[in-house]
């Protein structure tokens, strides 16, 4: 079973500026008009299977939190059905880092803004607090994990454990810095900037990480990856669409520098990964550039 960290950082109010827990995202290099069917068709799934009372408030256009009632959901279910450029936050709190979410961020990429950006992508993540690994297995964390990307024409995407942060309030990032170094094993959640850059690349190796075209193919597809990776605890599932997901062991790892426990299944993974990684062209604040590099380079240096 997995050893997960416990952080908890909070302002003084009691609000929870860092938590830990899993993420699940994907990056799409289509329009959103392309895709809007299939992020609900994920969303939905994803509510039937946490359960209706995981997601309970959305961020409206003026950026203020409102209950997501019926009203509520008919909504958003309209803002991503019928919109160009959609932007929906849905949570179980509207207040500080909440255990589940969904996030989503739609381009349409033939529109000005992005039709000279091939990094640009769609871009949709689901959270889910360590509770329901812990509750659940990583059995069940995995096929819910595949039951959301398969409607998904996904380039990329992964699934693992994450810090969970408003890296937008002072000190969300700064905090992270020691940890992130620490715990290699677990995503930083930056998943509306990230969607500006990344393109068809990969963002890095995860217990779970999905691959679509181009890469796979430039892998020599499934058979072509699965036969640079030798240890029997990597296994390559194929998906339809020319996809397919590496998992890396039973359980999702956090792995700890200070014990020696340095992720070798990762790492074997992001060599071969290595020329199609993303790079992040402006550090995080609290990051220094070399910080940077050395976060994204973790399994390789």
């Amino acid at each position: 079973m997995a050893q997960i960290p416990v952080m908890k950082l909070h302002t003084k109010e009691g609000e929870f500026v860092l938590r830990e827990g899993l993420s699940i995202c994907f990056y799409l290099r289509r329009s959103h008009p392309e895709i809007a069917q299939a992020v609900m068709h994920s969303l939905e799934t994803y509510v039937r299977v946490v359960g209706p009372q995981a997601l309970g408030w959305y961020v409206d256009p003026e950026g203020d939190w409102q209950e997501l009632d019926a009203a509520g959901w008919a909504h958003n279910r309209l803002k991503l059905l019928e919109r160009g450029n959609p932007i929906l936050r849905l949570r179980d709190s509207p207040s500080g880092v909440s255990h589940h979410a969904f996030d989503y961020y739609g381009k349409s990429l033939d529109s000005p803004l992005f039709v000279n950006n091939p990094g640009a992508v769609c871009a949709v993540s689901f959270r889910l607090p360590p509770e329901y690994l812990e509750k659940h297995g990583p059995a069940h964390v995995r096929e819910l994990a595949l039951e959301l990307a398969a409607p998904l024409p996904f380039n990329s995407g992964h699934a693992s454990l994450a810090f969970n942060a408003l890296m937008q309030l002072p000190g969300g990032t700064e905090e992270l810095r020691p940890w992130c170094l620490r715990y290699p094993g677990m995503n930083i959640q930056a998943l509306e900037d990230t969607a500006w850059e990344i393109g068809t690349r990969v963002r890095g190796a995860y217990w779970l990480t999905f691959l679509g075209q181009p890469v796979l193919g430039e892998l020599g597809g499934a058979a072509g990856l699965r036969s640079r990776l030798s240890s029997p605890d990597i296994s390559v599932r194929e998906m339809d669409g020319e996809r397919a997901v590496v998992t890396l062991g039973e359980w999702p790892e956090a792995g700890d520098t200070e014990q020696g426990l340095d992720l070798p299944l990762h790492r074997q993974l992001a060599r071969v990964l290595e020329p199609w990684l993303y790079q992040r062209k402006v550090p995080w604040n609290g990051f220094s550039p070399e910080d940077m590099r050395r976060w994204e380079r973790r399994f390789l240096d």
